[in-house]
């Protein structure tokens, strides 16, 4: 009610014509990788009996999570990268803002309960399937998208509050809590701390408890010289791989004062692209049963 501003220009990436069009096929060709290698996915996990196990279950919701993620942004980054005009609505900004921390936070904690499905998995194999089991993976997966959703709700209604007055141009190709409140028409001191203590703390938190998993496996594995701890270990450090590709990103982005700093876009692609293409590219070529899987698919 207090917003006088009913849309934003967004930059982009450049605005020089050659390197748009040099964009535009990039992202699209990363676009259509990500869509079609996460859906090659759920669909071979879905329709492959052998694939039940808790993680391939949880591999499953993450590319679901990531066609999601990607979905958010890019589409209409590649439809302003083909357009004049570069403006969006101030609605469909809100929505994805929304949306974005919606599906992103749902995947660092589905990434995080991930960590957790391997430490159990290595660190204590006989209790593994009482531990794991298909109930207590639908309520970890449930409790991921809860805590997106509510982790949103709270970024959403933080800006929205705000009241915008112009100028109206966002130095991104997207809507995002940094970019966005800094266009407000009042102090955001305690609006930004408090998204900081949102956003950031959870990346951190998450970051860190990966970590920890990861450090304990590394641990068990020194003390058990098998063949199957050292698979495990290789699919573990696919897995730090895909994490250190998309909390780094997040952790430097929102742990930290969002007006005292310059745009960064060119950081939040990796989170956004980067990190939603390596998925399955590690997750299918460094896993023998879900190639086997997809060739007799």
């Amino acid at each position: 009610n207090f917003s006088r501003v009913t849309e934003f220009i967004l930059l982009g990436l450049s605005d020089t014509r050659e390197l748009q069009v040099l964009f535009f096929t990039f992202f699209f060709l990363a676009y259509a990788m990500v869509l079609l290698g996460n859906l090659l996915i759920i669909v071979t996990v879905r329709t492959d009996p052998r694939l039940s196990s808790p993680m391939y279950f949880l591999l499953c919701n993450l590319s679901f999570i990531d066609i999601c993620c990607t979905s958010v942004t890019s589409p209409r980054m590649l439809v302003d990268l083909i357009s004049q005009r570069k403006a969006i609505a101030f609605e469909d900004c809100i929505a994805q803002l929304f949306f974005l921390h919606f599906v992103g936070a749902s995947e660092m904690f589905l990434l995080t309960v991930m960590a957790y499905d391997r430490y159990t998995a290595i660190c204590k194999p006989l209790h593994y399937t009482a531990i794991m089991s298909r109930q207590v993976c639908c309520l970890l997966v449930s409790a991921c998208w809860a805590g997106g959703f509510l982790h949103s709700i709270v970024q959403m209604l933080l800006t929205v509050q705000l009241p915008f007055c112009g100028p109206n141009t966002i130095d991104n190709y997207f809507c995002d809590v940094p970019p966005v409140i800094r266009l407000a028409c009042t102090d955001i001191y305690v609006t930004e701390w408090l998204m900081v203590s949102n956003s950031g703390l959870i990346s951190l938190v998450c970051f860190l408890v990966l970590v920890t998993s990861y450090t304990f496996i590394l641990v068990t594995v020194r003390v058990h010289f098998t063949e199957g701890h050292w698979k495990a270990l290789s699919t573990c450090a696919s897995h730090v791989m895909v994490v250190t590709l998309f909390f780094v990103p997040c952790i430097f982005i929102y742990l930290r004062p969002f007006s005292t700093l310059p745009s960064d876009k060119h950081i939040c692609v990796i989170s956004t692209v980067f990190s939603p293409v390596m998925n399955p590219l590690i997750y299918t070529l460094r896993n023998n049963e879900v190639k086997a899987s997809m060739w007799k698919l």
